[in-house]
């Protein structure tokens, strides 16, 4: 997971741009599931954190991960534009927008195409913020079963 973190922020730097973003990438716990999907995720909400945080002067965006229980938990956490947690249930569905089109470009299915790929894998994700103080998105997989 770390190695496909990094590989996407390496691509949504390269089409960034915004002003010159700080990303840490922690190292993060393993999790079962296929790479190019799992990839996909990354760069959805990497690509996100980074757009919603490019209107700052020191975009600021932390990739972490924990293991509670029987899951890999991972978080990307951003000081970005945030929103208002009374519309939380609007952000994974398709063409669900909680900005509007003016103030941040996006089609409104990147965070339904990430509920959809986490869920088949056996996830849950959901996400903490508030206006103005950016967003936590945190995706929740199955640790793998040695074996």
């Amino acid at each position: 997971m770390t190695a496909l973190a990094r590989e996407a922020a390496a691509e949504m730097l390269g089409v960034y741009t915004g002003p010159e973003a700080l990303l840490k990438i922690a190292e993060l716990p393993l999790s079962a599931g296929d790479p190019t999907v799992m990839r996909q995720v990354w760069c959805n909400l990497i690509g996100n954190a980074l757009k919603y945080s490019a209107k700052k002067s020191q975009p600021r965006i932390s990739i972490s991960g924990r293991i509670e229980e029987r899951e890999s938990i991972y978080q990307v956490q951003d000081n970005g534009a945030g929103f208002d947690m009374r519309y939380v249930h609007k952000l994974f569905g398709v063409f669900q927008r909680l900005h509007g089109a003016d103030d941040f470009a996006g089609s409104g299915v990147g965070l339904a195409i990430v509920h959809r790929i986490i869920v088949r894998h056996g996830g849950r994700i959901w996400a903490q913020s508030a206006p103005d103080t950016g967003a936590c998105f945190e995706f929740a997989l199955p640790v793998p079963i040695p074996g």
